[in-house]
C-alpha cells in the first residue's frame, strides 16, 4: 500500500508529515527510519504524524530519524500547523495537543506562530568536564530538553563533536539533551548552532533550541523581547515571551514555514 506524505520546510528544518486521524498506521518508528533517510528515503529531520485528540484540534506526534518518538518540536508545529490549516482540518488558529502540552498556533499566509509551553527545569550556570576541559553551561527544557554554550565566534565551533559529547554527558542521563550554541549579535539578536538529539547531528535550525537559546539569553545579557534568532540554515525566527517574577511566561515562536511538495510513500 502507499501512504501520502507531504514534505514541509521550516528555517531549513524540514518534516514529512502524514495523516494518521484514522488511526490505520502502524509501525511509525520504522516509518520514520526509512522515510527520514537520506540516502535510501525522503530525506528529512523528522516524521511528523496527525492524529484525532479528545484536548486539542488535533495531535501531533514526533518521530526522530533514529525512530525514537520527541516529546515536541517547535519548527515541527509549525509546520504542521500550516499543513492543517492548508488541508482545512482546522482554521487558521487552532490548539495541538503534543506530548509537552497543548500548544496554540496562527496561520498567516506562510508566517506560523506557535505559542509553546512554558520553559522549565533551568539550570543556571552549570560547569561540567567535557573532554577533559570544563564548560560553563545553562540548561532549559522548552518542551524537550537544551544545553546552552555562549561562544564568541559561532563558526569556529565543532559543533557535531562538541554536541555529541555534551547530549551524551552523564548529567542529562538517560533521556540525553540537545546541544545549542549562542553567539551574542546585538541587543536583540543572537545566532545559534544546534546538535539535536535524535537526529544525532547539527540541523540547520531548531524552533525549541532557539526558544531555549533566546530565554536563557534574556536573563544572561539582560534582553527584551523579541529576540531576533539566526539560524544555521541563513533564515531568521523571532521569539516572544514575558518575564514575571523570574518566570518566562507566554512564550511564542514565529517564522516562516512551506509546504514543499506531496507524494506517496512505498511500504
Amino acid at each position: 500500500m502507499g501512504i501520502k506524505f507531504t514534505k514541509a520546510v521550516a528555517t531549513g528544518n524540514d518534516f514529512i508529515i502524514v495523516d494518521n486521524r484514522m488511526g490505520v498506521l502502524i509501525g511509525l518508528p520504522e516509518m520514520a527510519k526509512v522515510a527520514c533517510d537520506r540516502k535510501r528515503g525522503i530525506g528529512a529531520d523528522g516524521l511528523l504524524v496527525v492524529e484525532k485528540s479528545k484536548k486539542a484540534d488535533f495531535s501531533m506526534r514526533i518521530f526522530n530519524p533514529d525512530g525514537s518518538e520527541a516529546e515536541m518540536c517547535g519548527n515541527g508545529s509549525r509546520c504542521i500547523a500550516l499543513y492543517a490549516a492548508t488541508e482545512k482540518i482546522v482554521s487558521s488558529e487552532m490548539t495541538i495537543d503534543t506530548l509537552a502540552g497543548v500548544l496554540k498556533a496562527s496561520v498567516k499566509k506562510d508566517v506560523v506562530k506557535v505559542r509553546l509551553t512554558e520553559p522549565k527545569n533551568i539550570k543556571w550556570n552549570l560547569c561540567l568536564m567535557i573532554d577533559k576541559c570544563p564548560y560553563k553551561l545553562n540548561f532549559v527544557n522548552t518542551g524537550v530538553p537544551h544545553v546552552i554554550h555562549f561562544v564568541e565566534d559561532i563558526e569556529k565551533v565543532d559543533v557535531k563533536n562538541l554536541g555529541a559529547h555534551i547530549r551524551h554527558h552523564g548529567e542529562f542521563s538517560p533521556d540525553g539533551t540537545n546541544a545549542d550554541f549562542v553567539e551574542i549579535m546585538g541587543k536583540d539578536r543572537i545566532k545559534i548552532r544546534t546538535y539535536e538529539r535524535g537526529v544525532e547531528d547539527e540541523t540547520l535550525a531548531c524552533g525549541t533550541g532557539a526558544v531555549a537559546s533566546a530565554v536563557i539569553s534574556a536573563e544572561v545579557e539582560k534582553m527584551s523581547s523579541p529576540i531576533t534568532v539566526s539560524t544555521r540554515s541563513g533564515e531568521e525566527l523571532k521569539v516572544y515571551f514575558r518575564i514575571t517574577a523570574g518566570d518566562f511566561t507566554e512564550v511564542y515562536l514565529e517564522g516562516k514555514a512551506k509546504l514543499v511538495y506531496e507524494g506517496v510513500i512505498n511500504v
